[in-house]
């Protein structure tokens, strides 16, 4: 009987992020999601922008979720951090497989790969489906109604 198979058991905080726009540019908003490992809502946040286009409103709700992370990083029990994104741009460039050549979107995606370098807890950076991320979606989309009605 082989005794030194070790079993994963890491502990994974996801958070969901979502950026809203309506029209390219629009009215835009951003928010985020954070989920322990017992899935169980722990911090959600909206914030309306003004206008932005799609990608910076993505960009800016990354870029919040990271701020809070850096700042609440001692109080959370995860021991790796899961962003997942609706957005297959922000995915792609944040994981370096695509360029970023937006010049409004380079320094945000600066910004977060410099907190992410900062934190001593694995970060990774994952694409879902616009279903699977509703709460922030669901979020963002009131940020927007709340200011423009």
């Amino acid at each position: 009987m082989n005794t030194d198979i070790k079993i994963n058991m890491s502990k994974i905080i996801t958070i969901h992020t979502d950026g809203a726009s309506r029209g390219n540019p629009g009215h835009a908003s951003a928010a985020f999601v954070v989920i322990d490992e017992k899935n169980k809502t722990i911090f959600e946040y909206s914030k309306y922008l003004g206008i932005k286009t799609n990608n910076e409103a993505e960009y800016a709700a990354a870029l919040l979720a990271h701020n809070w992370l850096q700042t609440n990083i001692n109080e959370l029990t995860g021991d790796e951090i899961q962003f997942k994104f609706d957005s297959e741009l922000i995915t792609r460039q944040l994981n370096g497989q695509y360029k970023i050549k937006s010049p409004s979107l380079l320094p945000i995606a600066k910004k977060i790969l410099e907190i992410k370098k900062e934190l001593s807890i694995p970060i990774s950076y994952q694409h879902v489906r616009r279903e699977h991320n509703a709460l922030a979606d669901k979020l963002a989309n009131k940020a927007i109604d709340k200011e423009i009605k």
